[in-house]
């Protein structure tokens, strides 16, 4: 997807390769049986750091905690981001209460330093967001990949 979001805001045309799983594409892209991939951060990381691969640029709207050095695609193509991001929710119909004290004690736990250091080992940052500003960052994203979808055609298989 981020590869097609690239894609749509560049119009350069880049062939996308499927695979099933990050260990297969990261074997093509070490062998140099494909040139270029877009990988979350903590499956290449170490790979980057030991010179085995090259970083062209981080796909976040800043600069990576882990890989400070690595540019933002934003720096050259205006607006681009894409993230992956993981999230709680609870049924539509759960009461306020319980939905607040959730999002108090996970926010808490996302917020604890022990935690924070090992999403950004893992190339990751925490957010804490309120329950509406979650619902937010869905309906965003839904919208943002819902085009990308459209343009590229893509299709359930």
């Amino acid at each position: 997807m981020a590869g097609e979001l690239f894609k749509m805001m560049t119009g350069i045309d880049i062939v996308h390769v499927p695979y099933r799983g990050a260990v297969q594409a990261l074997t093509d892209l070490l062998s140099g049986q494909v040139q270029a991939m877009f990988m979350v951060p903590g499956v290449v990381t170490e790979h980057i750091k030991t010179g085995k691969l090259r970083a062209v640029a981080v796909t976040t709207a800043t600069r990576s905690d882990v890989l400070p050095d690595v540019p933002t695609v934003n720096s050259v193509v205006t607006g681009y981001e894409a993230t992956t991001w993981f999230g709680i929710g609870a049924p539509k119909n759960t009461p306020s209460e319980i939905v607040d004290k959730l999002n108090k004690e996970i926010n808490a736990a996302v917020a604890d330093p022990k935690i924070k250091a090992q999403l950004t080992d893992l190339g990751g940052t925490s957010l804490t967001l309120s329950p509406g500003e979650f619902g937010k960052l869905i309906a965003d994203n839904t919208e943002k990949w819902g085009k990308v979808i459209r343009a590229a055609n893509i299709k359930p298989e």
